[in-house]
């Protein structure tokens, strides 16, 4: 996976330049890693009705799903920031984190695939790495359903 990150992250910052949002003006890019090398990127698509935007981790997700590829996610990156005049992420000092939503589905998919998902979050000057288990400590998922 090493040799592959850093083309995970340049896939999630070019993804963010895709992001539709207009109200909050944050664009977010995701990549996913799936275990065939194959990278599924998805950005954020904002909505009038905020409580139905959709994050770009889960529009990548989805798409993954869609494609038949949801048990392949081995890894994540997360880029983005406010728009700059050109709409292209203005990628600051902080690393971006998936919001709680994000980490839930996350937490989904980490279960299916048995698997504690990498996380990079990416920042100006690199990124720093999170196992998932690390970001949704205590969570609930199928297996607490059985």
């Amino acid at each position: 996976m090493s040799g592959n990150l850093p083309r995970l992250i340049k896939a999630a910052k070019d993804a963010a330049k895709n992001a539709y949002a207009p109200y909050s003006g944050y664009h977010v890019g995701a990549a996913l890693q799936l275990d065939s090398g194959q990278i599924v990127t998805g950005a954020n698509f904002e909505n009038a009705s905020f409580g139905m935007t959709l994050c770009a981790e889960t529009v990548a997700i989805a798409k993954a799903n869609s494609d038949g590829q949801l048990n392949q996610i081995t890894a994540i990156a997360i880029a983005g920031g406010p728009a700059k005049f050109d709409m292209s992420p203005d990628i600051g000092v902080d690393p971006i984190t998936p919001c709680g939503r994000c980490r839930q589905i996350l937490k989904e998919v980490a279960d299916l695939n048995a698997l504690d998902i990498p996380v990079h979050c990416v920042h100006a000057k690199g990124h720093v790495t999170y196992l998932l288990s690390e970001l949704l400590p205590h969570a609930f998922g199928p297996a607490n359903l059985e």
